[in-house]
C-alpha cells in the first residue's frame, strides 16, 4: 500500500509559512507583495481558477487585483493593460489567465510581461534561466511537485525519473528540475516506443499527458513514487488523474491522489513566486 502524498496538507503548511514571511516583509518594507491577475472572456474554468488565486492572496496577506476583460478585448487593449501593470510599483507579479480567446496572440502577450513580474515563469528569459539552473521563478506545477517530493522525504539523487508529457508548462520544466536535483531523467511522449516498458523502469514516475486513468499497474514498477498531474473527467463525470489510482496504489511506495495531490500546490507556488518577485523589487530599489 502506498503512502498518500497529501497535497492539501503540504499546501496549507507552505501557505502558513508564506503568511508569516509576508507579515515580516510588510514590517520591513512598508508595503505588501502585489499580484495582478488578468482574465479575458467568460471561460468558466478560468473564472474558478482566478477566484481561487484571489482567495490564496487573501490567505497569505498579499495585495491583489483582478482585471476582468470582455472577450471582445483587442490585442492592443490587452497589451496596453500589461504595459500599465509592468509600470505599476504596487504590482510585483502579473498573471494572464490562459487560454485567451482565439483572436488574441498568447505568445505576444506573454512576451509583453516583464520577466521580473513573470510569476508563471513562462517568459523565454525565465525559461532560459531554468535551463541553466540559475532561476528566480519556477513554473508553478513543477515547483509544487518538487516541494511535495522534498516534504515527503523522497530522495531524487541517482533515481531514475520518467516524465511522461513534454509541455512547456509541466513536462519540460519538470524534467529540468529533476535533473537539477541529480535525478537521471527520461522524457516520454506520444511517439515514445514501448512506453509501458520505459515507465516500468521509473523510481519516480510523473504522469502529465491529460488522459484519464491511462497509467495502469502494468506501467508501474513495484515501489515506485507516482506523481499524477492529470485533471480529467471519466465516463461517469468523476474527477480523476492520468493514473488509475485503484490499480496503481497497491504497487507504489508513494502516490498523489486526484483531487488533493498536485493541484493544491500550483496556486501556492504562484504565491511563493510573487513574494520572491517583491523581494527582488526591493533589492533593485
Amino acid at each position: 500500500m502506498a503512502k498518500i502524498i497529501d497535497g492539501k496538507a503540504i499546501s496549507a503548511q507552505v501557505r502558513a509559512e508564506l503568511a508569516e514571511e509576508t507579515k515580516l516583509f510588510e514590517k520591513e518594507n512598508g508595503f505588501l507583495p502585489g499580484l495582478a491577475v488578468v482574465i479575458v472572456g467568460d471561460d468558466p474554468a478560468s473564472h474558478v481558477y482566478v477566484r481561487n488565486k484571489g482567495r490564496a492572496c487573501d490567505e497569505v496577506g498579499f495585495y491583489s487585483e483582478t482585471h476582468k476583460l470582455p472577450k471582445e478585448t483587442t490585442q492592443e487593449e490587452l497589451e496596453a493593460l500589461v504595459d500599465r501593470l509592468n509600470a505599476d510599483e504596487k504590482i510585483h507579479g502579473i498573471l494572464v489567465q490562459l487560454p485567451l480567446p482565439k483572436h488574441l496572440d498568447e505568445e505576444k502577450i506573454l512576451l509583453k510581461i516583464s520577466p521580473d513580474k513573470d510569476v508563471d515563469a513562462f517568459h523565454p528569459y525565465n525559461v532560459g534561466k531554468i535551463m541553466i539552473g540559475n532561476y528566480s521563478f519556477l513554473p508553478c506545477t513543477p515547483a509544487g511537485i518538487m516541494v511535495l517530493l522534498e516534504r515527503s522525504g523522497i530522495e531524487i539523487t541517482g533515481k531514475k525519473c520518467v516524465v511522461v508529457g513534454r509541455s512547456n508548462i509541466v513536462g519540460k520544466p519538470m524534467a529540468m528540475l529533476l535533473l537539477h536535483a541529480n535525478g537521471t531523467v527520461t522524457v516520454c511522449h506520444s511517439r515514445t516506443k514501448d512506453l509501458a516498458a520505459v515507465c516500468r523502469e521509473a523510481d519516480i514516475l510523473v504522469a502529465a499527458i491529460g488522459k484519464a486513468e491511462f497509467f495502469g499497474a502494468d506501467m508501474v514498477k513495484e515501489g515506485a513514487v507516482v506523481i499524477d498531474v492529470g485533471m480529467n473527467r471519466n465516463a461517469e463525470g468523476k474527477l480523476v488523474g492520468d493514473v488509475d489510482f485503484a490499480a496503481v496504489e497497491p504497487k507504489a511506495s508513494y502516490i498523489t491522489p486526484v483531487p488533493g495531490g498536485v493541484g493544491p500546490m500550483t496556486i501556492t507556488m504562484l504565491m511563493k513566486n510573487t513574494l520572491t518577485a517583491a523581494k527582488q523589487a526591493v533589492k533593485r530599489g
